[in-house]
């Protein structure tokens, strides 16, 4: 298999993605095609479609292997699961699956383009496949196991507008939500430290006490998107 395209998101490492896809909806990506697949007939219809599905690789480490148990976050990273019971990215291959919200194709020099919502994938993601979602594939009555819900919930985000300026303006509606969504590690508890987050092009500065998190700074790097 090959990549048929690339994701550009405004995550260049994976700390502080959203856990799930549509977790987060003001989130903004794009889907560039590589050259062989830049062809407008290859997305005909696509736009009757309000969600798709992307198959893709979990890229950053393709080259870990894999174990046939894991510790999911969600459990505290203290108990292990069977691989194939958890989206753990360790798997004997690497492939992720997310439903997105299509926004947009447009036309231009780099082909069809294809602006997504709710993505929860780091820039430069191969995407194998795309495939239409339709509401068939909803089942309302399945069970979620231990990934039920957020393993937290939401936080309460302080984001000063002064600070929030900063940011690029595509990028200011998603932040109190992905910052709501708690990115630190679902088994780390630390009141008074300082994390730190690249987005959009910028490093954003929080500190999480009980259930109040307050953005504390935010330094461009000049890597916008």
């Amino acid at each position: 298999m090959q990549p048929i395209a690339h994701i550009r998101s405004d995550f260049p490492e994976k700390f502080g993605i959203p856990r799930a896809s549509g977790l987060v909806p003001e989130l903004r990506a794009r889907i560039v095609f590589t050259p062989e697949f830049r062809r407008p007939e290859a997305v005909r219809g696509i736009e009757g479609f309000s969600h798709l599905w992307l198959i893709w690789l979990f890229s950053g480490n393709a080259e870990a292997g894999w174990s046939p148990t894991v510790r999911p976050p969600r459990l505290g990273g203290n108990e292990r699961m069977g691989v194939f019971a958890t989206r753990a990215p360790f798997r004997p291959n690497p492939i992720g699956l997310s439903a997105v919200e299509l926004l947009g194709v447009d036309l231009g020099p780099e082909g069809p383009v294809l602006t997504i919502g709710g993505a929860d994938l780091m820039d430069g993601t191969p995407i194998l496949d795309i495939k239409p979602y339709v509401p068939i594939d909803s089942i309302p009555h399945a069970r979620g196991g231990f990934i039920t819900g957020n393993p937290r919930d939401p936080l309460e985000v302080d984001l000063p507008p002064e600070l929030a300026s900063l940011l690029p303006e595509h990028a200011r509606a998603a932040l109190p939500g992905i910052l709501a969504a708690d990115p630190r590690p679902a088994y780390q508890v630390e009141p008074g430290r300082t994390y730190s987050m690249s987005y959009a092009g910028c490093e954003v500065d929080f500190r999480v006490d009980g259930t109040s998190l307050t953005v504390t700074g935010i330094r461009p790097t000049g890597n916008g998107k």
